[in-house]
């Protein structure tokens, strides 16, 4: 398979694991662009990158460019994807891939008119231990999906000028959070969410601090969410099924999991993966995305549908509270 040229755009921390995820393949970023030319440069000297761009616009028109991965913040995302995707390049974009399903439809619509990837950089669509659980529960062993039950809760020290608690910077727990509890449900829901209600509570700044969601679909799946901002909570999952339930782990970047049997009780192990090669299994599915033909094989391997669901629920659920970024007025 072609060995692709990546470009970063963003110096933060995803931008170092992409660094050194490449670098487990004895490779190296092609390009870096970023905001600040100096940051950009400091990067570039810690990794060996050979090239860095004076103007961070530079890197969409650049030939030799095959994927940009953008890590810059989330309400920074649509500008800089239509940028991309109008230039043909392919694009691996962090979490939450946009701010709302409006801004994810034009990008979605540039990117095929330019038969391109779009993809989003969700850990859950690529680690082995999800696929690995997919397998099981395609043999039937567990029986019919009834309830999921997922918390995140994080503390973040109460400080409004914090981006996770400013508006400007499209803070919140559900755009921050939400979006891997949701992602994780949309991977085990047999389809979409139809129904949908939540609570929320806001921090000062008017940005959502904690919030719960009920979720059901079509064949009767329920999921809740319980998330925050400003309160630990422990990073865990429970799928339940007929015959089992499973438990997994420090989601979303697990690599082990329980599955807990009705009848007798006795509980299986399942490992899979290592968390920290993360980015590596992201980078590997898109490569391989890209080398792709074929719509369904690039479909099995960037979940493009999920993160259509996910987006269009976390934007209804926002439609619901009234609650708007800047960007958004």
């Amino acid at each position: 398979m072609k060995q692709y040229n990546w470009a970063t755009l963003g110096c933060g921390v995803i931008a170092n694991e992409l660094a050194n995820a490449l670098s487990k393949q004895g490779r190296t970023l092609y390009s870096v662009a970023n905001r600040t030319h100096e940051k950009a440069v400091s990067f570039a000297q810690k990794y060996g990158i050979n090239k860095v761009y004076k103007c961070i616009d530079d890197v969409f028109t650049d030939p030799d460019v095959d994927i940009i991965y953008i890590s810059t913040p989330h309400n920074t995302h649509i500008r800089y994807l239509k940028k991309a995707l109008a230039n043909g390049k392919h694009v691996l974009c962090e979490k939450s891939i946009t701010l709302n399903i409006n801004e994810l439809n034009e990008a979605v619509l540039l990117s095929q008119k330019n038969n391109v990837i779009l993809a989003e950089a969700m850990t859950i669509y690529h680690m082995p231990i999800y696929k690995e659980l997919n397998k099981i529960i395609a043999d039937d062993k567990l029986g019919r999906l009834n309830l999921i039950q997922v918390n995140f809760g994080s503390y973040k020290d109460y400080d409004m000028s914090n981006r996770f608690f400013n508006r400007n910077l499209a803070g919140g727990a559900l755009l921050d959070i939400g979006v891997y509890s949701l992602s994780l449900i949309r991977w085990f829901f047999t389809e979409s969410a139809d129904q949908i209600l939540s609570q929320v509570k806001y921090a000062p700044t008017g940005v959502d601090e904690q919030v719960g969601i009920l979720l059901t679909n079509p064949s009767s799946e329920m999921a809740t969410v319980t998330l925050s901002l400003h309160s630990k909570q422990p990073k865990r999952a429970t799928i339940s099924f007929d015959k089992a339930y499973i438990e997994i782990f420090e989601y979303p970047r697990g690599m082990q999991a329980a599955i807990i049997y009705t009848d007798d009780g006795h509980k299986e192990i399942i490992d899979a993966g290592d968390t920290n090669d993360a980015l590596f299994y992201e980078i590997t599915d898109m490569e391989k995305a890209v080398n792709s033909s074929d719509p369904k094989e690039i479909e099995d391997l960037m979940h493009c549908q999920y993160t259509y669901d996910v987006m269009k629920i976390m934007s209804d659920i926002r439609t619901d509270w009234g609650m708007k970024y800047p960007e958004e007025e």
